[in-house]
C-alpha cells in the first residue's frame, strides 16, 4: 500500500513537472534532465532505510522539487526569431529588387503562397530618434533573406507558461509541439513589414494593408488568424506591419513638439503606420501589387488606427478603400484608444516625472524596458495637429475623408473578456446602469427590463459592448452615410468551439484562415468563413463585397443600408435589421455633440 501510494504521488510530481515544461516551452534539455532526476530521486527513495523512509522521503521530495526549479531556470525557452513559414526548409522565392536593396521570401509547404518577412520599411526608432518621425532606411548590399519576422515592438510581455494557459482557457487550440521551445524576440527596432503574395506575383493585384490590435500596448503582425496566407491564396497582395506601440508609441512632449519640423508629437505609431502606407506607395509594383488599388484594415486598435488615418491629411491618396473591425475614434468622445492633445501633454510630463527626467534626453537614454510599464498610460492616439487636424467626427462633418467605401462592423460578445470578473447581477445591474447614464439611466432601464441574474448579465453585456464598439461603428455609419459613402456593417454572432463571438473572434473567418484540421469549427464555420472571405475579397478588389464567394457560390447581397440593417453573420447569413438603436440614440443625447 505504501508503495502503491509512493509511486502515485512520484508520478503525479513527474506529470506537474512536465507539464509546467511544456507550458512554459522550456528546452528539450529540461525535459531530459527533468526524467533523469525523477530517476534518480525513485532510486535513492528505494535505497531509504524502513524506520525513516516517509520522512525522508518528504526531504527528498522538497529537495527534488528544489532542483527541478533550477532546471526550469536553466533551460529556459531561448529567444528566437519566428520563421515566416512553418516549413522546415522552405523553398526560396526569386530575388525581388526594391528601391533600398534586393529581397528574397520564402514559399510555402505547398508553394501557394510566397512571404517576404522583415522588410524594413523605417528606420530603427531608437537612440536620438525614439520620440521622432520615422526616417528612410539605409539601402542595404546584396540581398536580405527575408525569411523571418522582425521582433515585436517593445511592449510588456507575460512568462511563457501564461500565453500557454491563456491559449487553452480563452481559445481552447493549444497544441503539444516540440518545435516551439522558445519565445519570440521584443524590441524597440521594430519598424519593418512583412508581405504576403500569390507564388509568382503578378502584374497590379489589389493590396490589403493590414493594423493589428492589441491595445496599442502589445501584439505583432504575423498571428495565424489574421495572417495575409488566406488572401494571398484569393489573388490579393497582403502587407502587415509592426508599429511603436505604448510609450514609445503615443507618449506626447511639448519638448518633442518644439524640436519636431511638423511641431507633431504623440502619434508616433500613427505616423509609422503612414509610413508603411508610403513604403508600398514606393514599393508594392515591383512585389506585383497595383499601388492604386490599396485597401487599408485593422482589428480593434488597429481599426482605431484605421479609423483615424481616414480622416489624416497625410494618409490621403495612399488607400482607397477600409476595413475596421470592432472599433472606430469617430464619436463626439471616442470610448478608448483616443485622447485630447492637452491630456496627452500631461501624461507625458508625469511620465518623465515618474522616471526622474528634467528633459527628453534624459528619457531617451533610458534603457527601453524600463519604460515597457508606461504602455498602459501611453495607448493614445491624439489630435496633434499634423497627422490628425481635428477630431475625426469633425472631419467627417467638414467633409475631409480619405475612404471611398468602408466595409465594417462588431462582434455579439465584444464586451466578453473586458467584463469576465465584472458580470452584472440583479444586485448590481441597475447601480451599473445609473452610475454611467446618470440622468439617462430611467430610458436605459426601461430598454433592459431584466428579472433574473442571467437576464441581467446578458443586458449588461450588450450594454457595455455597445458603448465601447457598436455605438462608435453605428456613429461611423451614419457620418459616411452623409457623405455618401457607401457603408457595409456587419454584425458577427458565430459560436464555434474556439473564441466564438469575442473580441477579435472574427478574423480567422474574414482572413480565411480557418485550419483544415481543426476540430474546433464545424461545416457552417467553414461555409460562413468561405462567404465572409467572399465578401471581404470583392470589396478589396473593386470596393463592392457583392458577388461570388471563392468557390463560386453566390454570396447573399449584402447592402449599404447601416446604420438600420446590417449584414449578419451567424448561424445563416443575410440582412438584419439593427436592433440596439434606441440605446445608441440614447448614446447620442449624452455626447450632445451631434
Amino acid at each position: 500500500m505504501h508503495k502503491l501510494g509512493f509511486s502515485i504521488v512520484t508520478a503525479i510530481t513527474l506529470a506537474l513537472m512536465l507539464c509546467v515544461l511544456e507550458l512554459n516551452r522550456n528546452t528539450l534539455l529540461g525535459f531530459a534532465l527533468t526524467l533523469a532526476l525523477a530517476a534518480l530521486y525513485v532510486f535513492i527513495s528505494i535505497k531509504l532505510p524502513g524506520s525513516p523512509r516517509w520522512f525522508a522521503r518528504v526531504g527528498l521530495w522538497a529537495a527534488w522539487a528544489a532542483v527541478f526549479a533550477g532546471i526550469l531556470f536553466l533551460t529556459w525557452p531561448p529567444v528566437r526569431s519566428v520563421p515566416a513559414v512553418s516549413a522546415k526548409a522552405p523553398e526560396r522565392t526569386g530575388v525581388v529588387s526594391l528601391p533600398c536593396g534586393s529581397v528574397r521570401g520564402v514559399k510555402t509547404e505547398d508553394g501557394i503562397v510566397e512571404v517576404f518577412a522583415g522588410i524594413p520599411y523605417a528606420a530603427p526608432p531608437v537612440g536620438e530618434l525614439r520620440w521622432r518621425e520615422p526616417r528612410d532606411p539605409e539601402p542595404w548590399e546584396g540581398v536580405l533573406e527575408a525569411d523571418h519576422f522582425a521582433p515585436m515592438s517593445a511592449q510588456p510581455t507575460n512568462l511563457p507558461i501564461y500565453d500557454s494557459l491563456r491559449q487553452i482557457i480563452g481559445y481552447h487550440d493549444y497544441e503539444i509541439r516540440l518545435d516551439d521551445n522558445c519565445i519570440p524576440p521584443v524590441s524597440e527596432d521594430s519598424l519593418y513589414l512583412n508581405v504576403w503574395r500569390p507564388a509568382g506575383g503578378g502584374e497590379k493585384l489589389p493590396v490589403l494593408v493590414y493594423v493589428h490590435g492589441g491595445s496599442l500596448q502589445t501584439g505583432q503582425p504575423w498571428y495565424g488568424d489574421y495572417s495575409g496566407e488566406g488572401l494571398a491564396r484569393q489573388g490579393i497582395i497582403v502587407v502587415n506591419m509592426g508599429y511603436r506601440l505604448g510609450a514609445f508609441g503615443f507618449a506626447a512632449f511639448e519638448e518633442a513638439a518644439a524640436e519636431s519640423a511638423n511641431g507633431t508629437t504623440g502619434n508616433y505609431g500613427l505616423l509609422d503606420q503612414i509610413k508603411a502606407l508610403e513604403w508600398v506607395r514606393d514599393n508594392i509594383a515591383a512585389l506585383g501589387g497595383d499601388p492604386g488599388n490599396v485597401t487599408l484594415s485593422g482589428e480593434s486598435a488597429g481599426s482605431a488606427c484605421v479609423s483615424a488615418l481616414c480622416t489624416s491629411p497625410l494618409a490621403s491618396g495612399l488607400f482607397r478603400r477600409a476595413v475596421m473591425e470592432s472599433s472606430t475614434v469617430v464619436s463626439a468622445e471616442p470610448p478608448h484608444s483616443f485622447r485630447g492633445y492637452e491630456q496627452a501633454t500631461e501624461d507625458g510630463r508625469a511620465l518623465m516625472e515618474r522616471h526622474g527626467c528634467a528633459d527628453l534626453a534624459a528619457l531617451r537614454a533610458l534603457p527601453e524596458k524600463e519604460l515597457y510599464g508606461e504602455a498602459y498610460t501611453q495607448h493614445h492616439i491624439t489630435v496633434d495637429g499634423y497627422a490628425l487636424e481635428t477630431y475625426p467626427h469633425e472631419a467627417y462633418a467638414a467633409g475631409r475623408f480619405n475612404e471611398e467605401a468602408s466595409l465594417h462592423g462588431t462582434n455579439s460578445e465584444e464586451s466578453a473578456p473586458f467584463i469576465l470578473f465584472a458580470n452584472a447581477n440583479m444586485k448590481n445591474f441597475e447601480k451599473k446602469v445609473r452610475d454611467h447614464f446618470k440622468e439617462y439611466a430611467d430610458e436605459v432601464l426601461a430598454l433592459y427590463p431584466v428579472s433574473t441574474d442571467a437576464e441581467a448579465k446578458a443586458a449588461w453585456a450588450e450594454i457595455w459592448g455597445a458603448i465601447f464598439f457598436d455605438h462608435p461603428h453605428y456613429r461611423l455609419s451614419l457620418l459616411e452615410g452623409e457623405n455618401g459613402v457607401p457603408s457595409y456593417q456587419y454584425f458577427f454572432s458565430k459560436g464555434n468551439g474556439r473564441l466564438g463571438p469575442w473580441h477579435s473572434g472574427e478574423e480567422i473567418y474574414l482572413y480565411g484562415n480557418i485550419p483544415e484540421d481543426s476540430r474546433l469549427f464545424d461545416g457552417r464555420d467553414r461555409e460562413l468563413s468561405m462567404q465572409m472571405t467572399g465578401y471581404f475579397v470583392n470589396f478589396i478588389k473593386t470596393g463592392d463585397p457583392n458577388g461570388s464567394a471563392p468557390d463560386g457560390s453566390a454570396l447573399p447581397e449584402w447592402r449599404a443600408e447601416a446604420p438600420a440593417r446590417v449584414m449578419g453573420f451567424g448561424e445563416t447569413t443575410g440582412m438584419t435589421d439593427e436592433t440596439r438603436l434606441g440605446l445608441f440614440k440614447i448614446l447620442d443625447e449624452m455626447a450632445g455633440a451631434y
